[in-house]
């Protein structure tokens, strides 16, 4: 760590205008930080239970559930002891830790999102050499890049920001410790550490999107081009909760980390993290479980099995 830095702890504001609300806002996290672990728990279980879903899709798919479960538990339980016991301390290699564990996992979402578009590319565009193209191997290896991409490109940033100077100012405006909140408690120059940290974020987020985005449109241009319309909703049909999910992904990544820069310390955009980090890995779970048939054809099997074996 740097020569100067004489911080030893942070604080964790959290949300400080409802903190005296803080036993029915632990109630309502808890609920929600469960729910969203059971959601997620069942994608990962059911997709490796039964053979109806060892496929491409659901692999890849139960891979995201897991990054969720992992998402959500960085900065989830931390924030429920702020809420029950008040406890806002965190010391400074923990705050680093969870730092760099929300940051990866996030950024390993978003390139396992373009995968996954890739995958519906193939799918619908190129049927008949969808199973060669998208066999256990490459899914795997596409799983394995996107997790090495994500670990290599926030590690050297996370050690940048851990190397700088910290003075005195140790609150951060935040529930959990934000990379954008840490940055700027620094006393250190920080024109560097900005810049390297919005070329990540655009790097990261733009490139996923635009791999999302060329895929879809030959989707979207080979779906109309099929003679029947109950041929078009089925294609569309088996985009649909991607589409719904890297929408709500997308929308509120973008609304927090594109920016050269914070216009006050204090404008870290909590509310808009919270979706992120509890309400969009609760909805997941729904969104690709509630109108899909395989699922629930699976869950039957498996029920139908429990039954048999009782």
């Amino acid at each position: 760590m740097g020569n100067r830095t004489t911080v030893q702890e942070f604080v964790l504001e959290g949300f400080p205008a409802v903190q005296h609300l803080g036993k029915v806002l632990f109630s309502v996290h808890l609920l929600a930080y469960l729910a969203s672990m059971a959601g997620n728990a069942f994608i990962v279980t059911i997709t490796c239970a039964t053979a109806r879903l060892q496929t491409p899709m659901y692999f890849l798919l139960s891979t995201f559930s897991f990054l969720e479960c992992c998402f959500t538990s960085a900065v989830i339980p931390k924030l429920l002891v702020i809420f029950l016991l008040g406890r806002q301390k965190i010391s400074f290699a923990a705050c680093f830790v969870q730092a760099f564990v929300f940051v990866f996992v996030g950024a390993t979402g978003f390139f396992l999102i373009a995968v996954m578009s890739l995958d519906r590319y193939v799918a619908i565009c190129m049927p008949l050499h969808y199973p060669t193209i998208m066999s256990p191997r490459t899914c795997s290896l596409l799983i394995a890049a996107s997790l090495a991409a994500g670990f290599t490109l926030i590690l050297g940033l996370i050690v940048k920001v851990s190397r700088l100077s910290f003075c005195g100012l140790n609150v951060i405006p935040h529930f959990f410790c934000d990379l954008g909140s840490l940055i700027h408690l620094s006393c250190s120059d920080l024109r560097s550490t900005e810049m390297l940290t919005f070329g990540l974020a655009l790097l990261i987020l733009f490139t996923s999107l635009l791999i999302t985005i060329i895929a879809y449109s030959n989707i979207a241009v080979t779906v109309m081009g099929l003679p029947s319309a109950k041929e078009r909703q089925k294609a569309f049909s088996t985009c649909s909760s991607h589409l719904a999910v890297l929408s709500l992904m997308y929308g509120s990544c973008i609304f927090i980390y594109i920016k050269p820069k914070q216009t006050s310390r204090l404008d870290s955009n909590r509310e808009a993290a919270l979706v992120n980090t509890v309400v969009t890995p609760l909805l997941n779970p729904v969104i690709y479980t509630l109108r899909n048939k395989q699922v629930h054809q699976a869950l039957r099997e498996v029920m139908c099995r429990m039954k048999i074996s009782a």
